[in-house]
């Protein structure tokens, strides 16, 4: 039987049943669901990964500089126009520092004038480490200011010591004389602080040049311990002690004052906690970090990443003859 035209027309305008419309909007659905997903997985990966990235740099600035500044610690060069008998600057003597530490707070960072005034204040062992040290400053150890200061580790200019006990040789004469000369002592303490306008713990720079400075953000814990030598003039390590240790060991006990057990230490060990910005993580599960002496972090809960960074410094004018 043919098919009238007006047939033809009908089924060619006929539409998509009910059931079909359904499964549509089910396929429909379901690829929105995928892509979704897809989405957020992706945003949340890249989000760890921008924290993680974050957390390395910092993490890395701020051992780089104290590295730097530890390794630094004693600095005081002989000078080629001085007489064999006062070869370097006066930067250092009886009862000085050239590196000190404690389990914890200095009593008095901003305040006390010089390294051998400091105390470690009680109570703190729980707190992170603070370390100070002290160096020769000129122009080639440190950025200078724009008058050709040396700086400090804010990067303020220092003040100036002068002396006239330090022999130099007049090439002309061949004879030595003792003028008047000018040099820098660079006193740099460093301590993590959480400054009173945020929450933010920071790595905190102290310099004798003038105020404390913040020089690194999200820097939670700060751990040191120090490689000692065994005897006076050797320039091995016998093994790492806590700041407390240095005063209290056996040993370095014996010696006549604190400068002279800390005059002992040849290398530092650094770890530094660095935690992301702010929340990254879903649950506190994949928050989960370990702390500088590899027990179990206790912050997990606000859903930061954590995570250590190590570093361990020899004190280059402790252990190379000459300097």
């Amino acid at each position: 039987m043919n098919n009238s035209p007006r047939t033809v027309q009908m089924r060619q305008l006929r539409g998509l049943s009910l059931i079909e419309l359904l499964v549509s909007i089910t396929i429909g659905l379901i690829l929105m669901i995928a892509i979704a997903s897809a989405y957020l997985g992706s945003s949340g990966a890249s989000r760890v990964a921008e924290a993680q990235g974050r957390m390395n740099e910092d993490g890395q600035t701020a051992l780089s500089i104290l590295v730097q500044q530890v390794r630094m610690a004693g600095d005081n060069p002989r000078r080629y126009n001085y007489a064999f008998a006062t070869p370097t600057n006066p930067a250092f003597g009886p009862g000085t520092f050239a590196i000190r530490g404690c389990d914890g707070v200095f009593s008095g960072v901003t305040t006390t004038a010089v390294i051998s005034g400091l105390t470690c204040a009680a109570g703190t062992n729980s707190l992170p480490d603070s370390i100070a040290v002290a160096y020769e400053a000129d122009t080639s150890n440190t950025v200078p200011t724009v008058g050709g200061l040396p700086t400090d580790c804010a990067g303020q200019g220092l003040p100036v010591s002068t002396t006239n006990s330090v022999g130099t040789w007049n090439t002309s004469t061949l004879t030595v004389s003792t003028p008047t000369l000018s040099f820098y002592v660079a006193d740099n303490r460093f301590y993590i602080k959480t400054p009173s306008t945020g929450n933010t713990p920071s790595l905190y720079c102290k310099g004798n040049g003038g105020t404390e400075q913040p020089l690194v953000e999200n820097v939670e814990d700060m751990q040191l311990v120090y490689g000692t030598a065994p005897a006076t003039g050797t320039m091995t390590v016998a093994g790492f002690l806590s700041a407390n240790s240095v005063e209290t060991e056996a040993t370095l006990a014996a010696l006549t004052d604190s400068s002279q057990r800390w005059a002992r230490v040849m290398s530092v060990r650094i770890c530094l906690l660095m935690r992301s910005p702010g929340p990254i993580v879903p649950d506190a599960g994949s928050a989960a970090y370990k702390n500088c002496d590899g027990s179990a972090g206790a912050n997990a809960a606000d859903l930061r990443l954590r995570r250590t960074y190590f570093s361990t410094v020899v004190l280059r004018n402790r252990v190379e003859p000459g300097n």
